[in-house]
């Protein structure tokens, strides 16, 4: 269905949010597991799936690592989504009747202030929505959700305090996946290309890799290592640049990339989201 994304989670998850902001007036698909939604895109249930990458205070999210190479599909565009936790509970509750915060651990870990300000014991939960939706049929006055304003609306929670997050800074971003490439004409400005390789195992592989991109003037935005198969002398890189493939100076740095390299396997060329374009040579 081309007019379905799919997204790991509960309604109202920042990913919900991630799918509604990037592509309003489409149907969101809750899947229980990230193999869940890829699989929902392969399947033919949804034509796109929202796939967190990194956030800025967590970092990467290995599942997507490890799972996006092997899935068989391509990245065709990527969303930044603004991170604004929110302060949710029962109707009837207020800052002073609370006891417990139940989020995610993430999410728990970037409201600390709140917590130490309301005087919060944190409870885990799976996720932020699955946290507004426990708290929702649970009622009380004394618990609340660290979860976003899409959950508040999903589960009927009121809203007792927003952006309760520590870092104003905090933002997710996205690989947009689909089960096929759709990759932008040579020549399209502002491109990003995704790629995983492998080095060979001799001395300065990596150097030597790498190189090409220096010499050619190609900008690299991301490069992240992990172990395969729990190997610690098999290392898979993940890497974004600035580029299109077709173009020489891309083009040139993946050839030589190519030469030091066990495997390379391109993941997608798509444009730059705007996010980027207004961070770009930001410190």
């Amino acid at each position: 269905m081309t007019d379905v994304i799919a997204f790991q989670g509960l309604p109202g998850a920042y990913s919900d949010l991630a799918c509604r902001a990037a592509y309003p007036g489409w149907t969101t698909l809750p899947c229980p597991s990230f193999e869940a939604a890829m699989d929902a895109v392969r399947g033919g249930q949804a034509g796109l799936a929202m796939l967190p990458c990194e956030n800025s205070l967590a970092g990467r999210v290995p599942d997507i690592h490890r799972l996006l190479p092997e899935s068989g599909l391509s990245v065709v565009g990527e969303h930044f989504e603004r991170v604004e936790h929110c302060l949710l509970a029962p109707p009837g509750a207020t800052l002073a009747t609370l006891r417990r915060a139940h989020s995610h651990p993430v999410a728990l870990g970037q409201v600390r202030n709140i917590l130490k300000e309301l005087s919060l014991t944190p409870v885990i939960e799976a996720d932020t929505a699955g946290a507004a939706q426990i708290i929702a049929e649970r009622g009380g006055v004394e618990d609340a959700a660290i979860a976003s304003a899409l959950a508040a609306e999903t589960y009927g929670l009121a809203i007792l305090r927003r952006n309760v997050e520590d870092a104003a800074h905090n933002t997710t971003r996205f690989y947009v996946c689909s089960p096929a490439p759709h990759v932008p004409p040579a020549g399209t400005p502002d491109c990003v290309t995704t790629f995983v390789f492998r080095v060979r195992n001799i001395p300065a592989a990596l150097y030597k890799a790498l190189g090409g991109f220096a010499t050619n003037g190609v900008n690299m935005t991301k490069l992240e290592s992990y172990m395969l198969d729990g190997e610690f002398t098999a290392t898979q890189f993940l890497a974004d640049v600035d580029g299109h493939p077709e173009e020489a100076p891309v083009r040139r740095a993946l050839e030589e990339l190519a030469f030091f390299s066990r495997e390379l396997k391109l993941l997608g060329t798509y444009p730059a989201h705007p996010y980027r374009q207004a961070h770009r040579g930001s410190a």
